[in-house]
């Protein structure tokens, strides 16, 4: 007999990906004339949440809910230059995972992780909690 998610008590992770188009400059210690001049990238991110299913709907965390509250902060990045983002700062990987964090942690209570990486560039970034 196959045994239910939900009734073997695991622990489980469930993801939802999504993207954002923006632009942005980078001052950094190995200047480079590209990063200097605005330019722009197709962010991928990835938004885990970790936890028991709940026993009367076998879920961590019903997705809906989890859609709703990323296309949120999705609104704030997509199509934006970074730079201008309030709360952002210097607009690195390791930020833009810690503001998607900051921004979805007061709502969704069992994030585990998020992830941003550019496939172009093959950079990525995961920041846990």
């Amino acid at each position: 007999m196959i045994a239910k998610v939900s009734s073997v008590r695991k622990t489980v992770e469930l993801s939802q990906r999504f993207y954002f188009e923006a632009a942005h400059t980078l001052i950094r210690d190995i200047e480079t004339e590209s990063s200097r001049r605005i330019h722009g990238h197709t962010y991928e991110a990835e938004v885990t949440v970790r936890g028991q299913p709940d026993p009367k709907t076998g879920m961590v965390l019903d997705l809906a809910f989890l859609r709703a509250h990323i296309q949120a902060v999705r609104g704030l990045l997509d199509h934006q230059f970074l730079d201008e983002v309030e709360g952002l700062g210097p607009p690195t990987l390791e930020n833009l995972c810690a503001f998607i964090l900051e921004k979805l942690g007061s709502e969704v209570k069992c994030l585990a992780a998020v992830s941003v990486w550019r496939r172009a560039s093959g950079d990525r970034c995961t920041v846990s909690v």
